[in-house]
């Protein structure tokens, strides 16, 4: 089955949004519409898809925001919070584990961070003029709260996939699932009066209510019940900070990314090394080939880096420099496969964007380390906690790559994948860009960027275009190349005739390769452009 349908992007004059979910893309919208700039419609988007894309997005996230002011300087809010004063390689060890749980309590070790960078984001949005109150900007994720969550698709196919191991966590099953243990239908609405309430406060008291007032404290005492390592210190210490993107400038385009611990990167890499293949056109062997190849280059490097920075034995800018770059793109082979052992480690994210005529322009992405993160829901305040501290190791001298290099101590941040994108073509298009899932991340985004900014397709059918995936190995011990169903039969034989491990998606559109979106800025009287991915159930929308 081939991708046959037309993915239209949205077009507008005054102001775009782009989210995973319609609700969170109107409630961006409206904003605009009523007189918002781009930061605050993200906001508005941002909290909103904290309630209706509960498997992916949730308060008890962390966050990684990219602005752009109207002047074209760029700043990054990193919103990911560090390990709790009690998360030691001994607390983990009295309890009986040689490793961090993936779920549960003991994997909700690090603070959430991403209401911080909410409270970051709406200075910015004041900075530029913004004159919506945090009320305001809540509203419609406090009316969805109310009115229950509708069970999406993409959150039914969550849900089968994790409801045996996440149903016998505190909170889960009350928050998700059927009484029985089911898992709901698409389209029953599940209750979240707690949520509702938590935004509510945080709408009248402020957002740092979250870690220093009333919601701080009953997070820290259910924390506490649980048995996480977070405590109530922590959360009164957590500030999200403002920090210089990674930057990256190209003959064919200039990139911006997050900095480690985030994977930004990863995808200036891979874009960068394939810009130097000289290939001369889209969606053959020698593009699929291309970008793959520069991905597992990527990958090492990343792997080496991206860690706390009080850890971080080079600067990332040595990955950037020329001549670095010239000497791994001399290394890809144009017709055979490197070997590969990488494995893809999963995620549970969100990506949104926004832009206004002035130049204002938002990329962020939301996550919760994993689908539905802990699975831990805490009571009190219907916060479901994230999954971030899977990525660290017990073993303080560890050393390697991925979460390796990342010895658990508290107060430090472990690796993590969210890393949304902005890019400034030659001809003066600004785009703001991004997707989710994990280590696909990287790879949905250098191949969204490719087809539309190296080979100008269009957006929405740059976004729309069967993709692929280093590391998904449905074949036990295997590193494999999955490819989504959709792609060229002929491409994909000769991709196996290199020597990649290739299995083909068993549908169109899949979760698994991840939900990208873009909002693009025009030059002159161009206007914005929007469009977000069919694999999700989101679009763009403007003004």
């Amino acid at each position: 089955m081939a991708h046959d349908r037309l993915h239209e992007s949205a077009r507008a004059g005054a102001g775009m949004v782009a989210t995973p979910h319609r609700h969170a893309t109107e409630a961006g919208r409206a904003v605009l519409e009523e007189g918002g700039n781009a930061v605050e419609a993200a906001l508005a988007a941002a909290a909103t898809l904290a309630v209706v894309c509960p498997h992916l997005s949730q308060l008890g996230g962390d966050g990684v925001w990219l602005i752009r002011d109207p002047a074209g300087r760029v700043a990054c809010i990193d919103a990911a919070g560090p390990a709790g004063a009690g998360a030691t390689p001994a607390f983990y060890r009295e309890r009986g584990h040689d490793e961090i749980p993936s779920r549960g309590a003991l994997a909700a070790l690090t603070v959430p961070g991403q209401v911080g960078g909410w409270r970051l984001a709406q200075e910015a949005a004041h900075a530029y003029g913004g004159k919506m109150p945090m009320r305001r900007l809540l509203e419609s994720a406090i009316e969805q709260a109310r009115a229950g969550i509708t069970v999406s698709p993409a959150q039914h196919r969550a849900s089968l996939a994790t409801h045996a191991a996440l149903g016998e966590i505190p909170g889960f099953r009350d928050a998700f699932l059927e009484p029985d243990g089911k898992v709901p239908a698409v389209g029953t609405v599940t209750p979240c009066e707690r949520l509702a309430d938590t935004l509510a406060q945080l709408a009248g008291a402020g957002l740092d209510d979250f870690y220093r007032g009333d919601v701080g404290r009953e997070i820290a005492a259910d924390l506490a019940r649980a048995g996480s390592p977070v405590t109530r210190a922590d959360l009164a210490a957590y500030r999200a900070a403002t920090r210089s993107p990674l930057t990256l400038k190209l003959p064919e385009m200039t990139l911006w990314s997050a900095p480690p611990p985030a994977q930004g990167l990863a995808t200036l890499m891979t874009l960068a090394l394939f810009a130097r293949l000289g290939v001369a056109r889209p969606e053959g062997f020698a593009h699929v080939h291309g970008l793959v190849e520069a991905t597992k280059r990527a990958f090492h490097a990343r792997d080496l880096l991206v860690t706390e920075r009080d850890l971080l034995a080079r600067d990332p800018a040595d990955f950037l420099a020329p001549q670095a770059l010239a000497r791994e793109a001399a290394a890809i082979d144009p017709r055979r496969a490197a070997p590969s052992k990488h494995r893809v480690a999963p995620g549970g994210a969100v990506w949104f964007g926004a832009a206004d005529r002035s130049g204002l322009m938002v990329s962020c992405v939301q996550s919760l380390g994993a689908v539905f993160g802990a699975g831990l829901v805490l009571p009190a305040t219907g916060v479901l906690m994230h999954a971030r501290g899977g990525a660290f190791s017990l073993n303080p001298r560890a050393t390697g790559a991925g979460a390796t290099t990342s010895p658990l101590a508290p107060g430090r941040r472990p690796p993590h994948t969210p890393a949304p994108g902005l890019a400034e073509l030659p001809d003066g298009r600004v785009i703001a860009y991004g997707a989710t899932g994990g280590d696909g991340q990287p790879q949905a985004e250098a191949a969204v960027m490719s087809r539309y900014a190296l080979f100008g397709g269009p957006l929405g059918e740059a976004i729309a275009a069967p993709r692929w995936r280093l590391g998904g190995g449905t074949r036990p011990g295997t590193a494999g190349l999955d490819l989504e169903e959709g792609l060229d039969g002929a491409v994909a034989e000769q991709l196996a005739s290199a020597g990649h491990e290739v299995e083909i998606a068993a549908a169109p559109f899949a979760d698994e390769m991840g939900h990208a979106g873009a909002v693009v800025l025009h030059p002159g009287r161009g206007g914005l452009e929007g469009a977000h991915d069919p694999r999700a159930e989101g679009a763009a929308g403007g003004v």
